[in-house]
């Protein structure tokens, strides 16, 4: 476990300060309290922060499905921001459909007053890469 509470190592989410607040049975809750070098030139969550937290929060309810995992590979993510954004954020996950191979996300932040600030709908795939030498545990090999 590291300083942001997750299970697996996610250099950009320690970097940002984001914490877990809960994980499993395909949902995951995160929070982040902004800080300057979060914001944008008018003082406000910078876009790249919001849809960075549904990335990190969508993955980790798309991981949750399966701890084995060493993580979710997006997709694709597409999200809309609906108001501007400061204070403590809390971002929101849940699993929706799992098939074969992909896992779709719905995710969503919240402000301080409880008001959706972005949301977002995704597509996931799980990754099973060894953790320590990152070898691919499917025996297929690409051949070109």
């Amino acid at each position: 476990m590291n300083r942001s509470g997750i299970d697996i190592h996610i250099p950009f989410a320690e970097h940002l300060g984001v914490r877990l607040l809960s994980q499993g049975d395909g949902r995951a809750e995160i929070e982040l309290a902004l800080k300057d070098e979060h914001h944008n030139s008018w003082g406000k969550a910078h876009g790249g922060v919001l849809l960075s937290l549904l990335d990190i929060v969508m993955g980790l309810g798309a991981r949750s499905l399966d701890t084995g995992s060493t993580g979710a590979v997006t997709i694709e993510l597409k999200t809309n921001f609906l108001r501007v954004a400061e204070g403590t954020l809390r971002a929101s996950s849940r699993a929706t459909r799992i098939g074969k191979n992909l896992i779709y996300v719905e995710g969503h932040i919240s402000g301080d007053n409880g008001d959706d600030v972005a949301k977002a709908t995704g597509t996931f795939k799980l990754n099973y890469q060894e953790r320590a030498g990152y070898e691919l545990r499917s025996s297929s090999k690409s051949t070109t």
